[in-house]
């Protein structure tokens, strides 16, 4: 089972830079620009608006302040929701995409006020979809820092402003308990997509924008050189295997024409042979004859005794 990802954090001035990055002005290295025209927002900006910048400024502009706003005062709080790695392309893959981010938009209104809400913007073209919320940190009720007035004898009494005015101050959004209760409350929301709390009390620290890029950014080239070094590393191992297969194939070539060499040194052996019979066959008569004839050349006398012996047996002399 995965872990929920929900990271607040207060913007500063109009926060033009990160609407730059939500809205796509500027691409970001890691962003997959092919992928960029499945990014959508979730919700719709009032009439007459165009942008997040200007949307946070018609939400201040309009939720009846009346306390002046100070030049350093944390106007907007960026909410990033998403998921572990794994299960988020899970959740994409089966579809249910679409569900996750209606029902964590939805878990936002009711959290922080559907008004507070002006920005939420899916991102699909980095490597995990997640989702780019903005939040306007516009309370009411007395002040969390206030303390319980106490009267003194002798001291002047004044007016109490009126605690139920609306008021912009991300410090009682984004106290300590009320953090801990949206990480519980959120991850309750997402138990049906296979998500978790992460560890309550765990040690690990949220890292700002720039330096998840900048981290991101040096990941992804070691990973580009690791990427070029197995490619290389490829390209070497296809070779020898490629080689092998010359040599395979050379041995396979000097075996067949060895083969075929024995083969027909065998036929012509096989020829000879029979040859070498029929010869034999065909020498055999003369090679009596031959024999007779030596053995006249070695006995002259022999020849004329068996002339004699063959008269004397025709007249019936016997000797």
């Amino acid at each position: 089972m995965g872990y929920v990802v929900l990271h607040l954090k207060k913007a500063l001035g109009n926060d033009a830079g990160t609407s730059a990055h939500i809205e796509r002005t500027i691409h970001p290295k890691n962003a997959d620009e092919s992928r960029t025209h499945l990014n959508r927002e979730l919700i719709g900006f009032p009439q007459s608006v165009k942008n997040r910048t200007e949307a946070i400024q018609h939400r201040i502009e309009n939720a009846g302040i009346t306390r002046k706003i100070g030049k350093n005062q944390v106007r907007a709080i960026g909410v990033m929701l998403s998921g572990s790695p794994d299960d988020m392309k899970r959740i994409e893959e089966a579809g249910h995409l679409n569900d996750w981010c209606a029902e964590s938009v939805d878990w936002l209104q009711k959290t922080f006020g559907a008004e507070n809400l002006v920005s939420a913007v899916l991102h699909r073209d980095e490597t995990t979809p997640h989702i780019h919320a903005t939040i306007i940190p516009i309370v009411t009720g007395e002040r969390r820092k206030a303390k319980e007035e106490k009267s003194t004898e002798g001291k002047k009494k004044y007016k109490k402003k009126n605690s139920d005015a609306a008021r912009l101050c991300a410090d009682d959004v984004m106290a300590r308990d009320k953090l801990k209760g949206y990480q519980d409350s959120y991850a309750r929301r997402m138990q049906a997509y296979g998500l978790q709390r992460g560890i309550e009390g765990s040690k690990a620290k949220h890292i700002n924008t720039q330096q998840y890029y900048r981290e991101l950014y040096v990941k992804n080239e070691n990973l580009k050189g690791e990427i070029e070094d197995l490619q290389e590393q490829k390209a070497a191992t296809r070779e020898e295997v490629r080689h092998v297969y010359d040599m395979k194939d050379e041995a396979r070539d000097k075996f067949l024409a060895m083969d075929a060499y024995v083969r027909r040194k065998d036929n012509e052996l096989s020829i000879i042979e029979t040859k070498l019979q029929q010869a034999k066959q065909e020498y055999e008569p003369y090679k009596t004859q031959e024999e007779l004839n030596r053995i006249h050349d070695l006995f002259p006398m022999v020849k004329e005794q068996l002339r004699i012996a063959n008269l004397c047996q025709k007249i019936g002399f016997t000797i």
